[in-house]
C-alpha cells in the first residue's frame, strides 16, 4: 500500500502512518436478494460455541498455493448436539485475499494416525494423505465472501462423540509476493466458529458433493466464450444410498474458479429432466455462499444429479485443468439436505481416459513411457501427451472436443463416509442420459412499465422478475442453448423442431419490440392531446 519510510514530505512524520495490515480495506461481494443466511440466531441457555482455528500457518511468500490440514479431537459431546450455525473467524482482514476456502470434515474411526495429528498444530495436506482418506464427510464449508450459514429450524448438523470424535479442517491459501521493503513472514490463525445446541431439531442434516472430480482429465480449452463441463451423480449411486422417501435439498453452494460464468444443478428422473434445483447465471469465484432454496427439493433414489458449469476461457492462451489450486478449475455443487445418510457423501465423475484421448485425436498411448508418449496415429507418434494438449489446435477442433467429452464415457466416483466406493460402481463406464424429455425455460412476458420493466428483460427476449433469486426453482430461468442434444434425443421431433425452438426467442423479441413501439406511440399521443388542450 505504501512504503514504510513514507511520507517523506508532509504533515505526518515518517513512520506514523498506520500499519498496512490494520489499514487494509477489501471489497465484499453480497447477494442483495438473499440475506437470510446472515440473520442473527437467538441464543439461549442451551446454545454454546466452539472455535476451531489454525495455529500460525505460514502463508506462502510466492504465488504458490497451500492446502493446510488441522486435526481436532472433539470427545466432549457425550450426547448428540446439533450445529445450528457456523461462521468464519478471520484473524486479520489483510489475510482475507490469501484465504480461498475453509472446509471442515468429519472423520470416521479412531486410528492412531488421527490421534497423532490431533496433537499437532497441523501440516500440509500433501503430507496427510493417509489421514485424509478417513475424512470424507463435509460438516461446514466457507469460501471468500461468505459470512457463514444458519440452518433452518427443522434441521441441524449432528455432533456426537460416539459417532465421530475427529474433525479435520482444510484451509486453502494463496500466496503473496513480498517486496523489498516488507519481508516479514505472514502467518494466519483463522478458522470456524460453530454454534451448537442440545435442543435437537427434527432432522439430522448432511452435505452431498456433486460435480467433476478435481483431475487433469477435466480440460478447459483456451480461447472459447462458452465451454460446458458436466459432473454426474449417476442413478445407481442414488438408488443405493438415498432412503426410500428421498432426501430434501434445502441449500446449495456452487463452486468454480476464475473462468466460471454459470452453474446449473440439474435433476433427471426416469429419463425426464426436471426443473433445475438451482441456477446461478452470474458466478463470482470470490463469493461462494450457501444459498437457501425457497422450498426444499426432493431427490429420490434413482434420480441423477448433474452439476453443469459454463466457462469463459477467452482470456487464456493455454488449457486449464481440473485441480485444487487457484490456477486450476473446478465444477462442484455442495448441497445441504436432510435426513442425513452416510452411504453417499461425494458423488463425482470424470471423463474416462479413452474419451479424453479420442477428444484430442489420440488413438493409442505407448506403453511404459515416462513421460507418457503417443503411439498412434502416425502423424503425432512420439509426441508426449502434454505436448499434444499444449499444441492442439483448439480453435479448429473445439466443437468436436466438446461433443466427444460431453457424450463419451465417464467414470462415476461415488464415495461413502468411510471413503469406500458404492459397490458395483467402481468399474462402470457411464454416459450422459438419453433423455425423453428435456427441460427448457418457458417464454415469459412481465411488462409492467416503469423502471422495473426496463431492467426486467434479459438478452435474447426472455424476461425475469427483478426480485428473483438465482437459486429459485422457476421454469423461466434462462438456459444456454443446447447445440448437440438434438442428435442424441430419441423422442424430440416435430413438436420440438429446430425451427420452433429457433423462432421462439425471435418471436418473443418481436413481440417485445411491437409492445414497446405501441406504448411509445400511446405516450406521444397523450402528450399531443395535452399540448392541444393547452393551446
Amino acid at each position: 500500500m505504501y512504503h514504510n519510510s513514507e511520507p517523506r514530505n508532509g504533515s505526518q512524520a515518517m513512520g506514523t502512518l498506520p500499519d498496512p495490515t490494520e489499514a487494509f480495506k477489501d471489497s465484499v461481494p453480497i447477494f442483495l436478494t438473499q440475506r437470510v443466511n446472515q440473520v442473527p440466531i437467538e441464543l439461549d441457555s442451551r446454545t454454546r460455541t466452539i472455535e476451531l482455528k489454525n495455529k500460525d500457518v505460514p502463508i506462502p511468500q510466492t504465488d504458490d498455493n497451500l492446502r493446510w490440514c488441522t486435526m481436532f479431537k472433539l470427545d466432549q459431546f457425550v450426547r448428540k448436539h446439533h450445529v445450528i450455525r457456523y461462521e468464519p473467524v478471520i484473524e486479520s482482514r489483510s489475510n482475507i485475499p490469501h484465504l480461498r476456502h475453509i472446509v471442515l470434515y468429519e472423520c470416521q474411526g479412531s486410528t492412531p494416525e488421527l490421534e497423532i495429528m490431533s496433537r499437532e498444530f497441523g501440516r500440509s495436506c500433501m503430507e496427510a494423505e493417509k489421514e485424509l482418506l478417513t475424512c470424507n464427510s463435509i460438516v461446514a464449508a466457507w469460501s471468500r465472501g461468505s459470512e457463514g450459514f444458519t440452518y433452518p429450524l427443522e434441521a441441524g448438523y449432528p455432533l456426537d462423540s460416539y459417532q465421530a470424535r475427529f474433525y479435520m479442517m482444510e484451509t486453502h491459501y494463496t500466496g503473496f509476493q513480498s517486496n523489498s521493503v516488507d519481508l516479514t513472514p505472514r502467518v494466519d490463525n483463522s478458522g470456524l466458529r460453530l454454534y451448537y445446541t442440545t435442543t435437537l431439531r427434527k432432522h439430522d442434516a448432511g452435505v452431498l458433493s456433486v460435480g467433476m472430480q478435481p483431475n487433469w482429465r477435466h480440460i478447459i480449452p483456451p480461447g472459447q466464450d462458452r465451454v460446458l463441463s458436466e459432473g454426474h451423480c449417476i442413478e445407481e449411486c442414488t438408488q443405493r444410498a438415498f432412503p426410500r422417501p428421498g432426501i430434501n435439498i434445502f441449500a446449495v453452494m456452487m463452486q468454480t474458479n476464475g473462468m466460471g460464468r454459470q452453474i446449473r444443478f440439474r435433476q433427471v428422473r426416469s429419463r425426464e429432466e426436471l426443473t433445475p434445483i438451482a441456477h446461478d447465471g452470474n458466478v463470482d469465484a470470490n463469493y461462494q455462499e450457501y444459498r437457501r432454496l425457497h422450498t426444499p427439493v426432493k431427490a429420490l433414489p434413482g434420480d441423477r444429479l448433474i452439476a453443469e458449469c459454463t466457462y469463459d476461457s477467452t482470456g487464456r492462451k493455454q488449457i486449464a485443468l481440473g485441480g485444487y489450486s487457484s490456477r486450476d478449475e473446478t465444477c462442484l455443487v455442495l448441497s445441504l439436505y436432510y435426513p442425513r445418510q452416510k452411504e453417499l457423501t461425494s458423488c463425482h465423475s470424470i471423463p474416462s481416459l479413452p474419451t479424453v484421448l479420442r477428444a484430442v485425436g489420440i488413438n493409442e498411448l505407448a506403453a511404459g513411457t515416462n513421460p507418457i508418449r503417443i503411439a498412434s496415429p502416425a502423424e503425432i507418434a512420439g509426441m508426449t501427451l502434454e505436448e499434444r494438449l499444449l499444441t492442439y489446435d483448439w480453435r479448429v477442433n473445439f466443437n468436436d472436443f466438446q461433443y466427444v467429452v460431453r457424450k463419451g464415457a465417464f467414470k462415476p466416483l461415488c464415495w461413502s463416509a468411510r471413503n469406500t466406493p458404492i459397490p458395483g460402481t467402481d468399474n462402470v463406464d457411464a454416459y450422459a442420459p438419453n433423455l425423453t424429455k428435456i427441460w427448457r425455460p418457458m417464454a415469459t412476458c412481465s411488462f409492467s412499465g416503469g423502471a422495473s420493466s426496463a431492467h426486467g428483460t434479459m438478452a435474447g427476449g426472455s424476461s425475469y422478475s427483478v426480485n428473483r433469486f438465482v437459486t429459485e426453482r422457476d421454469i423461466s430461468l434462462d438456459r444456454p442453448p443446447e447445440d448437440d442434444d438434438d442428435r442424441w434425443n430419441v423422442i424430440e421431433g416435430a413438436a420440438r423442431s429446430k425451427s420452433i425452438r429457433s423462432s421462439a426467442p425471435s418471436a418473443s423479441l418481436a413481440s417485445g419490440v411491437t409492445l414497446a413501439v405501441a406504448v411509445s406511440r400511446l405516450v406521444l399521443f397523450v402528450i399531443f392531446l395535452n399540448t392541444v388542450r393547452l393551446l
